[in-house]
């Protein structure tokens, strides 16, 4: 998941995201490494024609919850001579933060590295230091993906890949059932999501759902401001031409910003914070209506509302859907047995491991024919009323965009929700405010 970085984490991003482009960084410099680095080993025609006696051991970075591990160990059986070293972290920074290490010191690096959507600008431009996995193979197999994730890990020419697409996190609307018949509104999903189809007819219910229940519609600023955001054409904050700012020029930004000031203003967005103890005790006890959020927040929900199963329903954003979150397998080049690992993320990654992934763990697949197969369609959840919450996962995909966010997003995304933190708890002039965050942002962009 993506979540908001502080500014000394981010400034250690910056510096060594300075270094690995510094030893080698994109295809179009063409030069080697900075003097006094090592540049990765090279892989020798001999490693891509191992026997299949040939006892190799593959090592793998793994992030966060999966079920790899258990897949690994199946894999494993079936060819006896792999043998697949994983390590796995949850602290996204430094799982990223050591890739970078690896890559800038020329050793240390996996042969496979579970690579977040979130910091993928700072190595897609490294083509150097990953194999092109279209080299291995990839690109017959490109069109078992969704377009827009494929997207996401190739240049811009389409000529390189650099990971396999893994999960996924489009974005929908999770609402209490309860709360939204105390309202008089409709509980059915369909029904409801017709109710909110438009952010003007979602504001409209909002209101109506304060009048009746005296609590906030949606739980929080940051969330209506992502589902709003996300439904950007392309760019979000920068330009991917040349990576100038031009947030304060993408209509869905400040259309994002002023829908959040509405409901600010008109009192039916909560005062609590992402993450903090207060938003989850709502989250239990019904002190909210509606979460915008992605596929994998439903893990979120479940643990900080045992109490709240049952009550909560699932249906599709208004006028679209974003993407939060998600992961590719990409082979940095100081791994030797390149074919054994690219054969293995393949396998990993099919159309029935995706499917095992999301039953196990809730990885939401990247892989669109699963979203008609009975398999998947079929699955239903208790904790949302028996409902077959696939399914809208499926259509919330399908429905995505592909957005460029730049290196500097997570930073420039700060300045807008903190000015929106303004306007909700200091009655801040949401005009200074907007023209604060455009300034911040600019200044940004020119000092980097």
């Amino acid at each position: 998941m993506r979540k908001g970085k502080k500014w000394p984490v981010m400034l250690l991003a910056l510096i060594l995201m300075v270094s690995l482009s510094a030893c080698g960084g994109g295809s179009k410099s063409g030069s080697g490494t900075s003097e006094g680095t090592a540049e990765p080993a090279a892989t020798t025609d001999d490693s891509s024609k191992t026997s299949s006696d040939e006892k190799i051991e593959l090592s793998f970075w793994s992030l966060g919850t999966t079920n790899y591990e258990e897949l690994g160990k199946e894999y494993t059986k079936e060819h006896p001579n792999i043998t697949i070293k994983f390590q796995n972290t949850s602290d996204q920074t430094a799982h990223h933060n050591n890739l970078t290490t690896a890559l800038s010191a020329g050793s240390g690096a996996p042969d496979i590295f579970m690579l977040e959507i979130g910091f993928m600008e700072r190595f897609i431009t490294a083509e150097d230091k990953f194999y092109n996995l279209n080299d291995l193979g990839a690109k017959d197999i490109a069109g078992n993906y969704l377009d827009w994730k494929w997207k996401q890990g190739s240049s811009k020419d389409g000529s390189f890949q650099i990971g396999l697409p893994t999960d996924i996190g489009p974005t929908v609307v999770y609402y209490r059932t309860d709360l939204m018949e105390k309202a008089g509104l409709p509980t059915d999903p369909e029904e409801f999501g017709k109710a909110i189809d438009t952010w003007d007819k979602f504001a409209t219910v909002a209101k109506q759902f304060k009048e009746k229940t005296g609590k906030p519609f949606a739980d929080l600023t940051d969330l209506v401001y992502n589902g709003v955001r996300d439904q950007s054409d392309g760019e979000i904050y920068f330009s991917k031409a040349d990576g100038s700012f031009i947030g304060d020029k993408n209509p869905m930004v400040k259309k994002a910003y002023d829908f959040t000031v509405k409901g600010i203003q008109e009192g039916w967005i909560g005062n609590t914070l992402l993450w903090s103890p207060e938003w989850g005790q709502a989250t239990n006890d019904g002190g909210f209506g509606v979460m915008l959020g992605p596929a994998w927040m439903a893990g979120n929900i479940k643990t900080n509302g045992p109490d709240s199963s049952g009550k909560w329903r699932i249906t599709q954003l208004p006028e679209g859907a974003g993407n939060w979150g998600g992961s590719f397998l990409t082979l940095p080049k100081q791994g030797k047995h390149p074919k054994e690992a690219y054969e293995f993320i393949a396998w990993l990654d099919s159309k029935e491991n995706q499917l095992e992934s999301f039953k196990s763990k809730g990885l939401m697949p990247s892989i669109p024919a699963l979203y008609t197969d009975a398999a998947f369609t079929g699955f239903k959840d208790d904790f949302f009323g028996g409902q077959a919450t696939a399914v809208e996962y499926g259509k919330a995909a399908q429905r995505v965009k592909p957005v460029y966010y730049g290196p500097l997003h997570d930073q420039t995304d700060t300045f807008f929700k903190d000015a929106l933190k303004n306007v909700l708890e200091k009655k801040a002039d949401p005009a200074k405010e907007w023209d604060a965050a455009v300034e911040k942002a600019k200044t940004l962009a020119e000092r980097s």
